[in-house]
């Protein structure tokens, strides 16, 4: 997936950390850089192809299998990425920080993305991608639950969101495509949501890069425990892998994994949260369009009703958290 993410917390969080004594100061207004508007490009398109490039690699790849490796390869790379850069002392993790990425890890890798690659074995990526597209939706009631007030202009996001989420669900409902399968994907973006507010309050190691290692190895190894479970490695034979799905596998691997979902984890420790929330709406156009023109997935008026729907419910959640 790597899947849109959402607005976890009120703009301008502090970095995740150990819990202080007293009080913190409140955070200084962070500086939009020019590195912040690159991850945020990156993210925007990139994340918004990988639902493309799920849909290939799972014609030919069990889902889980693909899906854990693609993840240990990339948390692999960068580890060496980090040693390199910063000197093998930037890994060292104390054993609070190493149990909070792994969750982070499970939530957002395993969870999120584990099932999206489930989902699209059955459901268009498109389709996919706009039910992913109501993460901010499941934060905002996420946020409520652990008492904070949003504001009415989240809450009118998220009853526009979840009527938009009513129109994408019909074609499941119709028979047109496998309930199940959009079920998993509703579940994936809920997990991804958990996922998203946990990075943002559990204390992770301070250099983002090194939480994504961490976090990538643990979702990874997830996935492929949850794979062999299932049995995913019955009948499957590596040889019989189609020149498509490698292609694909790989580009997730260095992009969709490596790039992008390292892109991400650090903009959520340098940029307001509230602007990283809005490729959440960029995501989905871009997953839908390649769909259409590339896999000639058709676009149906729950799709394209229901997405705008979706679209329109982010942008006012976000532009509310922008304004708070």
């Amino acid at each position: 997936m790597t899947s849109p993410a959402a607005d976890p917390l009120p703009a301008d969080p502090l970095p995740p950390g150990p819990p202080a004594s007293a009080a913190p100061a409140p955070a200084p207004a962070r500086r939009l850089t020019g590195a912040v508007w690159a991850a945020l490009g990156i993210v925007y398109v990139v994340w918004g192809s990988t639902y493309l490039g799920i849909r290939i690699v799972v014609e030919t790849v069990p889902p889980f299998l693909a899906s854990g490796s693609r993840f240990i390869v990339a948390g692999l790379l960068l580890a060496a990425i980090v040693a390199w850069r910063y000197g093998p002392a930037a890994l060292k993790a104390d054993r609070r920080q190493l149990g909070s990425a792994a969750l982070v890890g499970l939530l957002l890798i395993l969870g999120g993305n584990g099932l999206v690659n489930l989902a699209e074995t059955t459901v268009p990526s498109g389709l996919a991608a706009l039910l992913i597209a109501v993460v901010p939706v499941w934060v905002v009631l996420l946020r409520t639950a652990a008492g904070e007030r949003p504001g009415l202009g989240a809450y009118g996001g998220v009853l526009l969101g979840l009527a938009g989420l009513a129109v994408l669900i019909l074609p499941g409902l119709s028979g047109e495509i496998g309930i199940g399968g959009v079920l998993l994907v509703v579940l994936a973006a809920l997990l991804w949501s958990v996922g998203t507010v946990s990075s943002a309050r559990l204390p992770l190691p301070a250099n983002p890069f090194t939480a994504s290692v961490y976090e990538m190895l643990a979702g990874g190894l997830g996935g492929i425990v949850v794979g062999l479970l299932r049995g995913e490695r019955r009948g499957f034979d590596p040889a019989a892998v189609s020149g498509g799905s490698w292609l694909a596998l790989g580009y997730l691997v260095v992009f969709g994994s490596l790039v992008a979902f390292t892109a991400y984890a650090w903009l959520l420790q340098s940029a307001p949260v509230s602007l990283v929330a809005t490729y959440a709406y960029v995501n989905p156009v871009v997953a839908v369009l390649l769909g259409t023109l590339i896999l000639g997935e058709a676009l149906t008026w729950p799709i394209l009703l229901g997405g705008a729907v979706v679209v329109a419910a982010v942008c006012l959640i976000v532009s509310t958290e922008r304004r708070g």
